[in-house]
């Protein structure tokens, strides 16, 4: 050790191909699942562990409910409906980074952790009509909300999407 703070612990991490698809504002749904699947399994964790996500979170009608399907067809699993899993994206604070955005979804996760608190989903005005909120075990916080870790380390994803078709999910731990 060199003396350098730990501020977060990467647990695990996932990158594939969405291979040919419908078109760049197309993003593929299985594909999604199978690398936060992958992740996880490389994290060694249950899916019900994490607590929160930082999707890319496209703002579009097609990109948003296929990314939130994908998050509850894996994540949703064995989730108790008193523990949702909530979601976020950077993305409303200051618009699209293009290559960067990843990161900055990153950083914003690193912060919740050290903070132990959700910061909230800036100018939400109206819910995606296209997603089914009301039968998902999804929250998207509108309000700094407390990061009750309930005794357990607070565990947050990172979805990044790339207009190559390239996937990316990493699974971070709060720092011992």
């Amino acid at each position: 050790n060199d003396g350098d703070s730990i501020l977060a612990l990467i647990r695990g991490s996932a990158i594939n191909q969405d291979g040919r698809s419908s078109g760049l504002t197309a993003p593929n749904g299985p594909s999604q699942e199978a690398v936060i699947r992958t992740a996880l399994v490389n994290a060694g964790l249950q899916p019900n562990q994490v607590d929160y996500v930082e999707a890319h979170g496209t703002g579009t009608s097609l990109g948003d409910p296929i990314e939130v399907r994908a998050l509850v067809a894996v994540l949703g699993q064995d989730r108790p409906s008193d523990h949702p899993l909530y979601i976020g994206s950077a993305k409303t604070n200051f618009g699209h980074l293009e290559a960067a955005a990843g990161m900055a979804g990153l950083l914003k996760v690193v912060l919740s952790l050290q903070h132990g608190e959700i910061p909230p989903h800036l100018h939400l005005q109206k819910l995606n009509p296209y997603i089914a909120w009301d039968t998902i075990p999804l929250a998207v916080p509108t309000e700094r909300t407390p990061w009750d870790s309930q005794g357990k380390s607070r565990i947050a994803g990172v979805s990044s999407f790339g207009f190559s078709g390239t996937n990316a999910h990493v699974i971070l731990e709060e720092a011992p």
